[in-house]
């Protein structure tokens, strides 16, 4: 009996499933008073009102219909929002999704044992691979931790989405296939696939019923090296999955199984090998949320950082089948559509202005002792450092986990409150005192706090008033008023945010993502003890922004900050 109970009381990856609240419906009256106080910032006295009027008129109309289905919706769905989100926000949408709608990074471990070094590539990427592979076990098992806040477990149905899963391009919608399966659940594809100068080989990571070791990968990866290094070039087929969706979607039905030609732009997660030993990463966004990806790289770098690079077990190598080459039968009309997707990805691909950099005076520690949400000090000097380079607010998305909730994503905590741009107002007017500075930089932290704490329990605004468009887009209404206004765009409403953020988390792990719109900035940031580390992007060909101003901006505006809360001390 003992040992009965010792055992059930390991936990299990997914076991808290299926007690997880639902996702709750948010009060129509609380989500447009927040959305009436977001866009503020954006309009003038006239502008404001007649917003606020489309608001009231909303609330007492078509507003209290649309949500009494989108309760009744809810009362069938333990989320209301997830299938919605998933089509709405990835699988109907047509532009190239391998640049403007995935996401990666870069590999921690360049900053310790695995510097750039040509001749490491393979020893390095079998090393990398069987870390991940035994993540995948890891989850096969469920014997990865559940994430908590406190006690409180999060919703863990992501890692499902993470292996064996793809995004298939249809002509107006795609779809996600996913083939994972807890050993529990049965089988599951325990191959891998390898992309090489044009040309896709798989194999299977299991032999005899153990994963192959690090010595076996590496006799797998360099077969198809040397191969691919003595022989022409493949079509690169992959290229495709770079084209926009529906033309992606066309070309697709032609192609027969019997740069961007190294990655297959709708898998979930593509290792991305570099020749100087050098890793990164690129995923389809689809299935599943940045904190997933952070989760396995940084696993994977505190295991390197532990064997310090190396594998120290047996190099004995089984007699293992050796990889096979996935043979595409292309015509010439394929193959000319390949060439201009290579184009026009190298296209944009060059148009995109990327930077990362690291601010190293201080970090998480001394805002922490200053009694400062490091989250939230990053927020506010980036929305200082676009009102001094823009001299107007910036509509800004930051990232809000929903994982308290049963299939939960993200919410949208918009940054760039009244209380902020008051607080901008401010440091740009010489007149006002420094003890006026802080009084209103405070009050902003306060607003922020209170507004991601609400975002992260169900009481955001965004989606809510997404799912209410949704249904009257179902019920054949017209679009109201509300989501034609002017001011919900100009806010950022509808995917309009210029500046589009995420923190990325406390750890060693960086990741990037281009601009939400053509005159706006990605920026996605890491905060660790003693520094804050910051990946910028913008569009070269347009002339109003600059990713290096806006970071450098973004650096003066930490130092002022910290400079604020000394004055007390003065």
């Amino acid at each position: 009996m003992e040992n009965q109970l010792a055992k059930s009381s390991e936990e299990r990856t997914f076991q808290y499933q299926d007690s997880l609240p639902s996702l709750p419906v948010p009060s129509l009256e609380e989500s447009l008073k927040k959305y009436l106080e977001s866009v503020k910032p954006f309009a003038n006295e006239e502008e404001y009102k007649k917003t606020e009027a489309i608001v009231q008129k909303f609330q007492n109309g078509i507003g209290e219909k649309l949500q009494q289905k989108l309760l009744e919706r809810a009362k069938e769905k333990r989320n209301w929002l997830e299938d919605w989100w998933l089509n709405v926000a990835y699988l109907d949408v047509r532009i190239p999704s391998q640049l403007h709608v995935n996401f990666g990074g870069p590999a921690s471990h360049i900053e310790h044992y695995w510097p750039p070094k040509e001749g490491t590539q393979l020893e390095r990427g079998s090393i990398s691979l069987w870390h991940i592979l035994n993540y995948w076990q890891l989850l096969r098992k469920e014997k990865l931790p559940v994430h908590k806040v406190g006690n409180t477990p999060l919703d863990m149905n992501q890692f499902r989405m993470l292996f064996s899963t793809c995004k298939v391009p249809g002509i107006t919608r795609d779809s996600v296939i996913n083939y994972f399966r807890t050993e529990s659940e049965g089988h599951c594809p325990s191959h891998i696939a390898v992309m090489c100068r044009g040309r896709v080989f798989v194999f299977d990571v299991m032999h005899e019923g153990c994963l192959m070791t690090p010595p076996e990968i590496l006799r797998q990866l360099t077969y198809i090296q040397k191969k691919c290094h003595s022989e022409p070039d493949g079509p690169g087929v992959a290229a495709l999955t770079s084209e926009e969706r529906t033309r992606w979607a066309k070309v697709a039905t032609k192609v027969l199984t019997g740069d961007p030609t190294v990655r297959w732009g709708d898998k979930s997660y593509n290792l991305i090998s570099f020749s100087n030993g050098v890793f990164g990463c690129n995923c389809d966004h689809a299935p599943y949320d940045a904190m997933v990806i952070v989760s396995i790289s940084y696993y994977v770098d505190q295991k390197i950082f532990e064997s310090e690079g190396r594998w120290t077990g047996s190099d004995k190598v089984r007699d293992i089948p050796l990889p096979e080459e996935l043979v595409f039968t292309v015509d010439e009309k394929v193959l000319n559509d390949i060439t201009e997707a290579k184009a026009q990805y190298l296209k944009q691909a060059s148009d995109l202005q990327l930077l990362v950099y690291a601010f190293t005076s201080f970090g998480k520690k001394l805002t922490k002792k200053k009694q400062l949400h490091p989250d939230t000090f990053v927020q506010l000097a980036l929305q200082l450092a676009y009102y001094r380079l823009h001299g107007r607010p910036g509509c800004c998305y930051e990232t809000a986990m929903t994982r308290y909730f049963y299939h939960g994503r993200t919410e949208t905590v918009r940054s760039c409150t009244v209380e902020a741009v008051r607080w901008c107002q401010s440091m740009q007017d010489p007149s006002t005192s420094l003890f006026e500075q802080q009084h209103r930089m405070l009050e902003a932290f306060a607003k922020h706090n209170k507004m991601m704490k609400d975002c992260s329990t169900g009481k955001g605004f965004d989606r809510h008033l997404l799912g209410l468009s949704l249904i009257a887009k179902e019920e054949c209404l017209p679009v109201p008023e509300l989501f034609t206004d002017p001011l919900f765009s100009r806010s950022g409403g509808g995917g309009n945010f210029v500046l589009s953020t995420s923190l990325i988390g406390y750890l060693r792990v960086q990741g990037v993502v281009v601009p939400m719109v053509h005159n706006g900035y990605g920026f996605f940031y890491h905060i660790r003890d003693d520094r804050f580390i910051v990946a910028c992007t913008a569009w070269k060909s347009c002339p109003e922004t600059d990713a290096e101003k806006l970071v450098q901006q973004t650096f003066r505006a930490f130092s002022d900050m910290m400079q604020l809360m000394d004055i007390a001390h003065l």
